[in-house]
């Protein structure tokens, strides 16, 4: 910027303030002859001893020479007041001829709304839902879809009352299945640990499998002792802390009672032995489950059979696993275990596989006409890893299965008959 020497040190910059501002009001003089001409905006100055004008500040005599932009630095009060522009005349546009507006087509007629009908006395009666089937129910599909908030805590509720159904005697469930790798040893854990964990009961599950079972394998063994171990010190066994020594308990409080690791020595679990454990175990634990193994023939199968009260059948999506379900079904319904069959429940644990499945609402129908209830459950990581179980990781659609399974066995639990099989009178002694 072009400065005026003699007022050097009186030049006001934009930073003094915010009463100070680039002055729109000037406009850049251009040179004349093409050579830059540097012009002045002169505002006139008071001398030394006069006073200063009114609406004009004192000090400087505001002087100052113009950039080649035309801009220069002014205070408000020496800013000159914009000139009023004149008003503009006011005129009204013309109006066409009424003749050279187009004409618009007429608007159809709306229709006649039809008229609402009269309101009518509420009906004496409302109309009554199709009877559902007795002893029939399939949990586990809907999983609180649809539901609200407070009917969710209504229905989880009825299942818990359902599960606290009080035992006039021990109740004794199996898991049963013709094929492997179908969830049996799952499902005996995750039904054992909602047992344990809401009925706040002593709640035991035994490897019954003679080939070798895999329970005590899923969960953290506090000990080595086996049923064998049991067994050898049947003599010595007066009390639950006597029985204790040779479980390890899961957090959810749910004790495991191992079988022996060798095959030859767990093969020799016969259906004798598996009466003197649950003798000895009924006087201390109100709920005992069996994970059973694959062979329904051996006569360890045999004893767990006429001495369950409530039979749980697992099966898959897959066509293999839900045909040995029904295969496991066809079987007790020929060899007079038609009852147990009829109380039981199925468990469809929905698999992912390359090949080829069944459609969930398929196998529903069909086990729901050969049993008392089925239930579905959704696939999960946690249990297709087959690790240690543990119920914190299952999803919450799995735990709630698993909650409807639990309540539909706890169910069977008013209507079990004293023993099952058709050898009642050889299991109660």
């Amino acid at each position: 910027m072009a400065a005026d020497h003699t007022h050097t040190g009186r030049v006001h910059r934009l930073t003094q303030g915010p009463d100070w501002d680039l002055a729109p009001d000037y406009g850049p003089v251009l040179p004349a002859a093409g050579a830059l001409a540097v012009a002045t905006a002169t505002i006139p100055s008071a001398g030394p001893s006069a006073a200063p004008p009114a609406g004009h500040l004192a000090g400087p005599d505001w002087q100052q020479p113009l950039d080649v932009l035309g801009t220069v630095l002014v205070p408000p009060q020496a800013r000159p007041a914009p000139a009023a522009l004149p008003p503009e005349p006011f005129t009204l546009l013309p109006q066409l001829p009424q003749a050279e507006l187009p004409a618009l087509p007429a608007l159809p007629a709306m229709p006649a709304l039809p008229a609402m009908p009269a309101p009518q006395a509420p009906h004496s009666a409302p109309p009554q839902a199709p009877a559902a089937r007795r002893g029939r129910r399939t949990l586990g599909l809907p999983a609180g879809l649809g539901l609200g908030r407070g009917e969710r805590e209504r229905e989880r509720e009825r299942l818990t009352a359902a599960i606290r159904t009080p035992l006039h005697r021990s109740f004794r469930i199996a898991v049963i299945g013709l094929k492997g790798g179908v969830g049996k040893t799952s499902t005996t854990l995750a039904l054992g640990s909602v047992l344990a964990e809401i009925r706040a009961d002593k709640v035991v599950a035994v490897d019954a499998n003679p080939d070798t079972g895999t329970l005590s394998k899923r969960v953290h063994r506090e000990t080595g002792a086996t049923v064998h171990d049991m067994l050898a010190a049947e003599a010595t066994i007066t009390g639950y802390m006597d029985v204790r020594r040779f479980t390890s308990l899961t957090p959810s409080g749910l004790e495991v009672l191992a079988n022996d690791s060798d095959p030859a020595i767990a093969n020799s679990f016969s259906g004798e032995h598996y009466r003197r454990l649950v003798d000895l175990l009924a006087r201390q634990y109100p709920i005992i489950l069996a994970d059973c193994g694959t062979g329904l023939l051996h006569s360890s199968m045999r004893a767990v059979l006429d001495l369950a009260d409530q039979l749980v059948i697992t099966a898959t999506t897959s066509i293999d696993g839900a045909s040995s379900a029904d295969a496991t079904l066809e079987w007790l319904y020929t060899n007079g275990y038609g009852s147990l069959a009829q109380r039981s429940v199925t468990l469809i644990s929905s698999v992912r596989s390359s090949g080829r499945t069944i459609r969930v609402e398929e196998l529903v129908a069909h086990f729901e006409n050969r049993c008392r209830g089925v239930v579905v459950l959704p696939f999960d990581e946690h249990l297709a890893l087959g690790g240690e179980f543990d119920p914190a990781k299952l999803r919450p659609k799995t735990r709630r299965a698993y909650l409807d399974l639990t309540a539909l066995v706890a169910e069977g639990m008013h209507f079990a008959p004293p023993a099952a099989g058709p050898h009642a009178a050889a299991a109660l002694h």
